[in-house]
């Protein structure tokens, strides 16, 4: 980035002066484009026309952009400028669906080699997706294995052109699978059922293993128009892993749909199942669900990791005046401690934490879940089934004349369920449960909208912990980050420093480029003290008990995870876009 600010100051985009404007700043900052834009020496949409304008002339070269990104500058506005420029379409891969059996008819090794993606034919050309939209030898060579018809020249973001062939790349080595599998339906003809071809086995294998190597939580296998996407979540976010021909969704979502012990026939109804299977000799469970859909069906797999069990309260990522807080709360003999967030946040990882913090062979501990995630000695867990009445209510009436100490709830879903839970609270049994709500405070005025007399809430709530799950930084990549001034000033009440250094992670092969590895917790335990006890039977609102709260030193969650991002674990991007205030 030198030479490109040297060549700005060359060509007058800035001047000597401005950047001395750096220097002199006490303590003196360095000379990156970050800085200049921090300090308004420059904005970040001349940058960009400037970059532009030196792609068109061939003296800044389009690998290099990842290098602006790296100092906080969007670049895509530059390529779609580029576009506009050259007169060619922008196309965003995340919006499009490439035509798979148009891309299979062409050599994958000519398509890495010129980074291009044949993205759809029509009846007068074929769209085809270049990294460079200038490079002519490429186009050349991309239209001779089109000789049929002409090409019309796109372009992308090369950092997701090179991601989608690299998928492609994880694919080509399936279609040996795949041909398998076509093989064997055709020779099976009527006689053979969708799903019995053994090679429909080992593509599942592969698609668990791959799943299971790469830190999955869940496995969403989807039909699309054209294709069969196999997407999994990692850290929270979705990552495509493969892309199949249509015609193979329907022997895949059977056989996995028969190992799951579901009706194959059954595709307009939602089914539920669950798969039990060794991968890379380790036992897991996938629970399965499928769902009717437009164009077929989506099923998805939520891995079960039965080790995950395991985790202790002081390692799921609890800063420490939280877990302080909260280790309290359960030790306490009767009432109710609630977990809330929204899905996927590790409210049952928590509660499982909670209940090998306290299990004791002194106590009777029941636990009543849909379904039951996984299996710990010394408690005796009860799965709810709908469709023979056993309801979270009946089993929590039943649970009752069963002398429990401790009870474990999964989740709060109605208000029978949430008054029984109470009165087992009050009659002197300890009540762990789940509620969705967006903080702890809201929790009080949820339970209450949903029916239940504010004395009653008084006397039960012992404490409330919200919580999500935050992405780290790979540790492999991390580099200090400077944060523009607007996201600062935002975040300045929370600092405990002058001139924090926040960090990100640039991107590498063992976190896949995203910058991230891993996932930890950011939490808010609202301990229910004898004053706020006292606001909710008086039916306090909202805003009250937040003063009361701050008053007896309530951490929000948005606090929490700024100190995690001033301890280098964790982005400030990452805490705005998972609790942003």
């Amino acid at each position: 980035m030198v030479k490109l600010i040297e060549q700005m100051v060359k060509d007058g985009v800035v001047s000597k002066e401005d950047l001395g404007r750096l220097v002199r700043k006490r303590p003196p900052l360095k000379i990156t484009l970050a800085n200049m834009m921090a300090e308004k020496v420059i904005d970040e949409k001349r940058i960009q026309e400037y970059i532009a304008k030196k792609i068109r002339q061939g003296s800044f070269s389009i690998e290099r952009l990842v290098d602006l990104e790296r100092e906080g500058i969007a670049t895509e506005p530059i390529l779609r400028k580029i576009a506009e420029d050259l007169h060619v379409q922008y196309v965003d891969l995340d919006e499009v669906e490439v035509d798979m059996q148009l891309f299979s008819r062409v050599p994958y090794a000519q398509l890495m080699r010129y980074r291009a993606i044949p993205v759809e034919e029509s009846d007068l050309n074929v769209l085809v997706v270049f990294e460079d939209p200038l490079d002519m030898g490429a186009q050349d060579a991309v239209q001779r294995l089109f000789p049929r018809k002409p090409i019309q020249v796109a372009t992308s973001h090369p950092k997701k052109i090179l991601e989608f062939l690299q998928r492609m790349e994880i694919s080509e080595s399936l279609k040996e699978y795949v041909d398998e599998i076509r093989k064997d339906l055709r020779e099976g003809g009527g006689e053979r059922e969708e799903g019995d071809s053994p090679a429909v086995l080992k593509l599942i294998d592969l698609i668990f293993k791959n799943a299971i190597v790469n830190r999955a939580s869940d496995i969403h296998i989807e039909a699309t128009e054209k294709s069969c996407v196999v997407r999994d979540r990692i850290d929270g976010m979705l990552q495509q892993s493969f892309i199949f021909d249509k015609d193979i969704f329907n022997p895949l979502a059977s056989r996995v749909k028969l190992l799951a012990n579901l009706d194959i026939a059954e595709k307009r109804k939602p089914q539920d199942g669950r798969i039990t299977t060794n991968v890379m000799g380790k036992e897991f469970d996938f629970r399965v669900s499928t769902l009717p859909t437009l164009l077929g069906e989506s099923i998805v797999l939520r891995i079960l990791d039965k080790t995950k069990v395991l985790v202790k309260l002081e390692d799921a990522g609890m800063s420490e005046f939280c877990y302080n807080r909260f280790t309290k709360a359960i030790k306490v003999p009767y009432g109710i401690v609630l977990v809330t967030g929204p899905t996927g946040s590790g409210k049952t990882t928590t509660l499982y934490g909670a209940l090998n913090a306290i299990k004791d062979v002194k106590d009777k501990i029941i636990t009543v879940e849909d379904p039951v995630e996984y299996q710990m000695a010394g408690i005796q867990q009860v799965q709810v089934n709908p469709h023979a009445g056993l309801t979270f209510a009946s089993a929590l009436r039943s649970i009752l004349r069963q002398d429990p100490d401790k009870i474990m709830i999964g989740e709060i879903r109605d208000t029978e369920t949430l008054r029984i839970a109470i009165q087992a609270a009050l009659t002197g049994h300890l009540v762990l449960s789940t509620l969705h709500t967006n903080d702890a405070i809201s929790a009080v005025t949820r339970i209450i909208d949903m029916g239940i007399e504010s004395y009653l809430v008084s006397g039960a709530l012992i404490a409330i912990q919200a919580q999500r799950l935050v992405r780290k930084i790979c540790p492999y990549c991390k580099a200090p980050e400077t944060l523009a001034p607007n996201v600062m000033e935002e975040i300045r009440p929370y600092l405990s420093v002058e001139n924090p250094t926040f960090f990100r992670g640039e991107g590498c092969k063992e976190c896949n480029n995203t910058g991230y590895l891993g996932r930890e917790m950011i939490s808010e335990v609202l301990p229910i003290s004898d004053t706020l006890s006292r606001m909710i039977a008086a039916n306090a609102s909202k805003e009250k008990l937040t003063e009361q709260a701050n008053k007896e030193g309530f951490i929000t969650m948005f606090e929490d995870g700024i100190k995690k991002a001033l301890a280098g674990e964790t982005t400030v991007e990452e805490i705005f876009r998972v609790a942003r205030l």
